[in-house]
Formats: C-alpha cells, structure tokens, sequence
C-alpha cells in the first residue's frame, strides 16, 4: 500500500481541469476528502460553479476555477490566481479531455483528430507548463494525466483489452481518441524524465472504464472506483513512481498497463 505524501505545514493545493463532472469531479471529491484545497478547473462557469456549491456544501475545500485548457488566456490568468492565492500548487490532475465517435479509421475526419489531439495533447501542454513555476515551488509536487487504455499501442496490437472491459476480445477503434491519449502516454514519460531530478513524480492513469457522457454512461467500475488510482498517484511519497501507466479496477490496487 503506497502512503500519501508528507503534509505540508498548510494545507496542500490541488488543480484537477475539467472537474465540474464524470472522474475530474470524482478525483476533486477524493482529493478534498484528504485535507487538500482544490480548485476545480472547468471552461463553463455555470456547471464549474454548480459543482464547486455541492462539494461546498458537504464541508470540502474546493472552489471553482475557470480554466479552458485550450485557451491559453485562460490557464495564464488560473495560474496567476493561484500564485496570487497560495504560492504554490502541490498536485496537478490533468483530466480535462473529449471522445471522439467510434468508427474506422478511414471514416475518420480529419477534423476531429485535431478537435482531439487540441484538448488532450495540446491542453495537457498548455496546462502544465503554465503550471510548473507554481508546482516547483511545491516540496513534494505530483503530476497526473489521465490517460485511457485505448492509448495502449501493445493492448491495441494484441487486439486485447487489459482491463477486461471486452471479455468478448476486440479492441475499441476510436482513432481520434486514441492517437490522443498514447500521445498524452508519450509527454507522460517526456515530463517525467526531465523532472525527476527534482522529485516532481509525473503519471500516466486510466480511471478504467466508468460511466461517462463519453460512453453513454456505461461502464465496469463505478466513477469513485475509477478515481481511486489518480487519486493514490496524486499523493505519492517521495521517491514514490514516475513514468508509470496504471489503471484503477476492482480491488482498488491498480494495474500496471503495458505502453
């Protein structure tokens, strides 16, 4: 069992992006119920501030953020609100992310390739970066991005399915979708590399298949369950993993998920 990361003497700073619903809301949920302060980064307001009064309400420390990661303006003026606020920033959970339909490859559009490499990738960048003065000020800084198996380019070359979501074998074509989050692996292992001297532990984490606006709401584990994993990986020790796929499933101690 991995034990969370030492307290700072204040209480510690979270952002988890696209938290006004689905696993953002869930891991911004489980954060706050550690102790942490969380701001839940989302592009509607409406919805941002919705969630940020029901958590409230419940005692968390949690406050809406607006943030759209594929508006730069927008993650600049987050993360000058944060420095303004606190100084620092101790977890970054990169969740803010769209589908994109399931159909062949050919089928595909161009377009919406883009739509999706510009929120999963390019947003994941974006967000980071501007985040990395605030989160090196941190004495134990953790980065999370949430990935999907269907980045997988072993599980996709296996035709197989780790998690066993697909009992029946086959693997989802999404290309879109998955282009994007085996590139979001890639800067997964990039970030990890070049901050691991300075104890920033970078991961890589499937919530596992849970019910999302994405899926029609269908799924194997429940969004609490999905977001036990990002959450652990949020609150690594020192010296804790980095550069590491994993997933959430049923018994709560993860997988590890092949590349």
């Amino acid at each position: 069992m991995i034990n969370p990361s030492s307290p700072s003497p204040s209480p510690r700073v979270a952002v988890v992006t696209g938290a006004n619903k689905g696993v953002g809301r869930a891991v911004a949920q489980q954060l706050a119920d550690l102790g942490m302060t969380v701001y839940l980064g989302a592009r509607d307001e409406e919805r941002g501030r919705a969630a940020e009064s029901e958590l409230r309400a419940a005692g968390r420390d949690v406050r809406f953020l607006r943030l759209d990661v594929t508006d730069g303006s927008t993650v600049a003026l987050a993360a000058k609100q944060i420095e303004e606020e606190y100084g620092r920033l101790d977890v970054l959970v990169n969740n803010a992310g769209i589908s994109t339909p399931w159909r062949a490859p050919s089928q595909t559009p161009v377009d919406e390739v883009r739509r999706g490499f510009e929120t999963n990738v390019v947003g994941c960048i974006t967000v980071t970066n501007a985040m990395l003065p605030l989160l090196r000020r941190s004495d134990a800084a953790r980065i999370v991005n949430i990935s999907s198996v269907i980045g997988s380019l072993t599980a996709a070359a296996e035709n197989h399915d780790p998690t066993g979501a697909f009992p029946d074998g086959g693997f989802p074509v999404i290309l879109g979708y998955s282009l994007s989050k085996a590139a979001v692996n890639s800067l997964t292992i990039m970030y990890a590399n070049e901050l691991r001297e300075e104890g920033i532990l970078v991961n890589a984490v499937s919530p596992n298949w849970v019910p999302t606006d994405a899926n029609d709401h269908s799924g194997i584990l429940t969004l609490e369950q999905g977001a036990v994993m990002p959450v652990r990986m949020a609150t690594l020790p020192d010296g804790g993993p980095t550069g590491t796929f994993t997933c959430s499933d049923h018994t709560g101690t993860g997988l590890d998920l092949p590349w």
